[in-house]
């Protein structure tokens, strides 16, 4: 399987404005250059190196988007970081500012999703999660970054491609602790072309039934633990009886 991690960085809009300070409404028209992508950062699993792509001295991102659709497009999963609200809109949005064409529905696994719903930290933000979890931190920066970036200062635009690779690199170690108390996303073992009973996180048929359950609906559903990840999962009757090297019922059954 193809596991993608995928950030990026942007420029701000820069914007014509008679005040500065708090709840100060500017309309479109006071915009004097659009915000763009500055560099898109991205790693595949199981792999070193963060490959990147960069604004030209054009600051474009037409060749950018020509390069990195198609490393979305092979992913079978893409993780990010609030991606799904902010890197996948962005790129969307600049692909369709140059008339390129982008899956609707990439399969997208948010780590500051999942800990915002399911768990409980102080923040969701990516370097409190790293701090918090004794993984590492994000590269101190400061908003005089993005200005140099954007008035063309090449030194700091490479410091921008070096901030947003450890972003990536956070992000891998994030999702895989994260990853123990997430469901799959993929059946990794019917990727592989094993059973719907093996186990979806890694594929290993080591496993075995913790625990029953019956649905309101009087469905059975089946708790299984990985011997081999540690991980549970839950598969349907139909499975399980394969499992269990049990006979399918027939439709026709009398359940009388």
């Amino acid at each position: 399987m193809r596991r993608l991690f995928l950030d990026c960085e942007t420029s701000p809009n820069q914007v014509f404005s008679w005040r500065i300070g708090y709840k100060i409404n500017l309309d479109y028209q006071n915009i004097i250059k659009e915000r763009r992508i500055i560099c898109i950062c991205w790693k595949w699993e199981n792999e070193k190196h963060v490959k990147f792509v960069k604004w030209d001295k054009n600051q474009s991102n037409e060749q950018m988007m020509k390069i990195i659709i198609p490393v979305l497009d092979e992913a079978d999963e893409i993780v990010t970081h609030n991606g799904e609200a902010f890197d996948l809109a962005w790129i969307r949005t600049m692909a369709l500012l140059y008339g390129m064409v982008t899956n609707p529905s990439y399969k997208i696994i948010d780590t500051c999703l999942f800990a915002r719903k399911k768990l409980y930290f102080n923040s969701n933000k990516l370097d409190y999660l790293a701090r918090f979890l004794g993984i590492g931190c994000k590269i101190k920066t400061e908003f005089e970054l993005w200005k140099k970036v954007v008035y063309g200062d090449s030194k700091a635009l490479n410091m921008m491609v070096k901030y947003c690779k450890q972003d990536v690199l956070l992000l891998e170690k994030v999702y895989q602790r994260l990853s123990t108390c997430m469901p799959a996303h993929t059946h990794q073992g019917v990727l592989n072309e094993g059973e719907k009973w093996s186990c979806c996180y890694c594929g290993s048929v080591r496993v075995f039934c913790d625990k029953t359950r019956i649905t309101a609906m009087g469905a059975c559903k089946h708790q299984m633990q990985c011997k081999k990840c540690g991980r549970y999962y839950t598969i349907s009757e139909t499975a399980y009886r394969v499992y269990n090297k049990q006979p399918l019922r027939s439709t026709g059954e009398s359940h009388g």
